[in-house]
């Protein structure tokens, strides 16, 4: 029983130090990386998914990063600094992933932040910033904020937490998908997925009014205003019954997708910090122009965002800022009329994406239920204004909450794609916007020029899903090494406009090498033959096409049949005396009847390639012939049942990127390398900045108590003037020689110095201020156990207590009150700086021994069972022995039941029962010392 007790234990911990321990790497989180702003949720066992709120309690952070002296900055901290060192900040750089530089995104993006310094990466031809004459990839800043993602996350998690869903626009193309991959490797994240921003709203839409959908089918329009982009989405919700699994789930199928890169909620702040531009320009004189200024630009920049924020809930505002440029302030009324004249005319910019996406999914305006607002720059009114007025008044949704949506979205696909948690299924079907196809020059196939026919192999047409089933694709010309392209195909859909914006329509090319080396090899080997060669291409749950591999399929004789062929050669001529066989007869009998064991004939083949038949009784050449004649029948059928053999050869696979090359892998380990010292130093710092605000409060406080009556009382005269001279030496040595150069080692050292002085104090002030507390619970107790032994004492009947027992409570009682009064009038008379007479572990220590006493009484009295007195108890035995007796007398006895009868435990006759039961009762009164209840017996 011990050992299955020991093993249950033992087992309940194990299983529960595996729970803790896998609990850890559970967690996963989503990241919507927005261009302006960053929202995070996390989902982690015994706990729902959830917003993650940053150091300021906020749900959303600033997408913004400052890098200077060494030093980073983040989120709000960033924003904070923003304006004072607007050269080293550093935003909206989603604009630039996976572009090159003559790409219109990164003109405009140039246009925006003229005060940043931008390079060229002369091999990638990609954007890079100079910081302090250190160079910076987008894709190493990008991942810096990443990790700070992470890094939040885990804070407000309190553990590790690695798997990610990080959310991206669906115009994104597989350059900047690529690059957003990179930084996530950068950062040290676990990619689970990138997903489409309007699939994450969409499922959070969804799941939580999964009862809502049914079998009739929903189409809804998320339009999405964000900060440098506007997207609309139309989505399908239907309710698909799976009969493997006899159940019925939802299912989400982006129907289709329209989009704008260049406008959104950032150009609207633009046009109207212009506004602010031009009218100081008017009424403020100065000697340079306030465009030449950084620092003014991003004040007028950031009151213009607030202005905008303010006008989309007010008809009228002022914009105010202190010092604005050359020591001229700037006021200027604005109303909202004025705002909408700025930007009426980007209507058409702003509703192109909800007809783009309306055409794709081959609906009209009516045929939508629902439309929904999402991204702060819907918040406009007159945004609003145009979307209602395309939809003819029809009612438009603002249930979705922009702060939380995508990131919720997120987080519940993360939780389906992490292998810790299990969700309710809901399937999505997400759309492949931009066709892509495989292009080759035929080997074979001539044109009209007579040179090579380019071929078109669509792989990934428009509007395929995502994920998508891998595609293979064969080639039955090429007998040598050769090469195809892996291209966009024809996107009619897109304007002139975005054509430029997407960049380069060739993805990579691929070459296949080793054709040549394996083909003549192969078919040199008799009987193979050519099949083709297959390349295999995988387009992933994040959009990103990979090339998996290229093989030669050759075909070969299966082996069975190469045998036959083998024995054939070695049993010619075995029949050919006097009557000739035919040789094949010959070799299909011997194969047939190979591994027979018949009594009449049988064949062996031995190792040494001889046959050996032995001929049984009556045999003639005649019934041989007909035998052969029969079994050359049989091995014909075999033949043609026979399958021809499938042969695999992986072949050389290169493939060449041409849109935008990607981060080397060198680069890669120069960025962590470059985070990693960013984060000891951060770490460092952050050790250097604690050590000295500790000492600095220390100094301070102590320099105020110095001064109090309350506190001088426990210090004697030598130890009050050493601790002001310490304390005024520190408090000069931090306002003096202090600088960002002092070890954080002296700072350390300083203040152990000053806490070995204080130690003796505290101990006196922690006595003074706990002794009460003390000697009231000591008294208390007194007086508990006093009205304790009381009822002890007079529960002499029930015999409960022994006499020991309570003299004992009642000496220990007695001592320790005799005690404390001793001690308090040795402790009365002495002063706040002597040692103590009555010390609190002491009386602490006391009040235990009582306490621990009295609650061993007390538990006793618990447990105890009344006696009962012998009187009664002998007449409960005699009434029961009379019972037995008269029980005894009524049933026959065998002889075997009166012997044993008649014998007592110690071998002696007994006169009746009665004897039997009084000797049994007086055994046990011996041995256990006190009477027992008759229910015992």
């Amino acid at each position: 029983m011990n050992y299955k007790c020991i093993s249950l234990c033992l087992a309940f911990v194990i299983s529960t130090l595996f729970i803790s321990l896998s609990d850890a790497s559970l967690a996963a989180m989503s990241i919507d990386f927005g261009s302006q702003w960053i929202k995070m949720a996390l989902v982690k066992p015994g706990m729902p998914m959830e917003m993650v709120l940053n150091e300021e309690a906020r749900r959303k952070t600033p997408n913004l990063i400052i890098i200077k002296d060494n030093e980073r900055l983040f989120g709000d901290a960033a924003l904070a600094y923003s304006v004072k060192y607007s050269k080293n900040s550093f935003t909206h750089l989603m604009d630039l992933l996976g572009k090159k530089m003559d790409n219109p995104v990164v003109l405009l993006y140039k246009q925006r932040f003229p005060h940043l310094k931008f390079i060229v990466d002369g091999a990638r031809n990609v954007v890079q910033f100079d910081v302090g004459g250190e160079i910076y990839s987008i894709e190493s800043i990008v991942a810096m904020i990443l990790r700070r993602c992470r890094e939040l996350v885990e804070n407000f998690a309190k553990q590790p937490v690695r798997d990610v869903v990080i959310t991206v626009p669906v115009f994104f193309n597989q350059a900047e998908r690529r690059a957003l991959v990179a930084a996530a490797e950068i950062a040290e994240l676990n990619l689970l997925q990138l997903l489409n921003d309007h699939t994450a709203a969409g499922l959070n839409y969804a799941a939580f009014r999964r009862k809502e959908i049914t079998e009739s089918v929903q189409t809804l329009l998320i339009y999405d205003v964000g900060a440098t982009k506007v997207t609309a989405s139309v989505l399908e919700y239907v309710l698909v019954d799976e009969k493997k699994r006899d159940e019925k789930n939802p299912v989400m199928t982006t129907l289709g997708v329209g989009y704008n890169r260049m406008v959104g909620g950032f150009e609207i702040t633009q046009r109207l910090r212009d506004i602010f531009v031009n009218n100081f320009r008017k009424t403020k004189k100065t000697e340079i122009d306030i465009t030449k200024n950084p620092r003014s630009m991003a004040k007028m920049l950031q009151e213009a965002e607030r202005v905008k924020i303010v006008l989309s809930a007010n008809v009228n505002f002022t914009a105010q800022i202190e010092n604005l440029h050359e020591e001229h302030d700037f006021t200027m009324p604005v109303t909202r009329t004025m705002l909408e004249d700025a930007v009426r005319d980007l209507e058409v910019k702003l509703m192109q994406p909800i007809v783009d996406a309306l055409k794709m999914a081959d609906l009209l305006p009516e045929e939508v239920n629902q439309v929904v607002l999402m991204g702060g720059g819907s918040r406009v009114p007159l945004i609003q204004e145009f979307v209602q007025k395309f939809f003819k008044k029809k009612e438009l949704g603002k249930f979705l909450n922009t702060d939380e949506a995508i990131a919720m979205g997120a987080v519940y696909q993360a939780a389906h794609l992490s292998k810790g948690f299990k969700v309710k299924r809901f399937d999505i079907r997400d759309l492949q916007i931009f066709p892509i196809q495989v292009d080759f020059v035929s080997a074979h196939s001539k044109d009209e020029t007579g040179a090579g026919r380019l071929i078109h192999r669509p792989i990934y047409p428009m509007k395929s899903f995502i994920p998508a089933s891998k595609k293979v694709l064969s080639f039955t010309s090429f007998t040598e090494d050769f090469s195809m392209n892996v291209n966009y195909g024809e996107m009619r859909e897109l304007s002139a406009d975005q054509l430029m914006e997407f960049g380069s329509l060739n993805i990579s090319e691929i070459k296949i090498g080793g054709v040549t080396d394996v083909y003549v090899r192969e078919t040199a080997k008799e009987g193979t033959i050519f099949k083709g060669i297959k390349t295999h291409f995988d387009l992933d749950n994040s959009g990103i096409l990979h090339v998996d591999g290229a093989e030669m399929l050759l075909e070969q004789p299966s082996r069975a049949e190469s045998t036959f062929a083998s024995l054939a050669g070695k049993i010619t001529g075995l029949f050919s005396t006097n009557n000739k066989i035919d040789e094949t007869t010959e070799k299909n009998e011997e194969i047939l009847e190979s591994g027979k064991t018949n009594d009449k004939s049988y064949s062996t083949y031995s190792a040494g390639n001889q046959t050996k038949f032995e001929k049984p009784a009556g045999d003639n050449i005649t019934s041989r012939q007909a035998e052969a004649n029969r079994t050359t029948a049989n091995v014909a059928e075999m033949k043609q049942e026979q399958k021809p053999q499938q042969i695999k050869i992986s072949l050389k696979l290169m493939e060449n990127i041409l849109d935008v090359l990607p981060i080397s892998d060198s680069e890669i380990t120069v960025a962590k390398n470059r985070i990693a010292e960013f984060e000891r130093r951060e770490k460092e710092k952050a050790i250097r900045e604690e050590a000295h605000h500790n000492l600095e409060s220390l100094a301070v406080d102590l320099s105020d108590k110095l001064a109090q009556d309350e506190f001088n009382r426990f210090l004697t005269a030598d130890e009050h003037i050493t601790l002001q001279k310490e304390v005024s030496q520190v408090k000069a040595w931090l306002e003096d020689d202090v600088d960002i150069n002092t070890p954080t080692a002296e700072f350390i050292e300083n203040k152990r110095t000053i806490d070995e002085l204080l130690r003796p104090v505290k101990v006196r002030m922690t006595e003074d201020q706990e002794r009460p507390s003390v000697v009231g619970e000591l008294i208390s107790m007194f007086n508990h156990t006093e009205i304790f032994l009381h009822l002890a004492q007079n529960l002499t009947e029930a015999e409960v207590f022994t006499e020991v027992e309570i003299n004992t409570l009642k000496n220990l009682l007695d001592g320790t009150r005799d005690w404390l009064t001793a001690k308090m009038e040795l402790q009365n008379k002495l002063k706040p700086t002597d040692q103590p007479a009555l010390p609190v572990s002491e009386g602490k220590e006391k009040l235990m021994s009582l306490d621990r006493e009295v609650k061993y009484l007390l538990n006793k009295m618990k447990f105890a069972k009344p006696k009962v007195k012998k009187e009664e108890k002998a007449k409960e035995t005699t009434a029961e022995n009379d019972e037995i007796l008269s029980e005894t007398t009524e049933k026959p006895k065998t002889v075997s039941e009166e012997k044993s009868d008649e014998m007592s435990r110690d071998g002696q006759p007994l006169k009746d029962a009665t004897d039997v039961k009084n000797k049994e009762l007086k055994n046990g009164e011996q041995k256990d010392g006190a009477t027992h209840d008759g229910s015992e017996l």
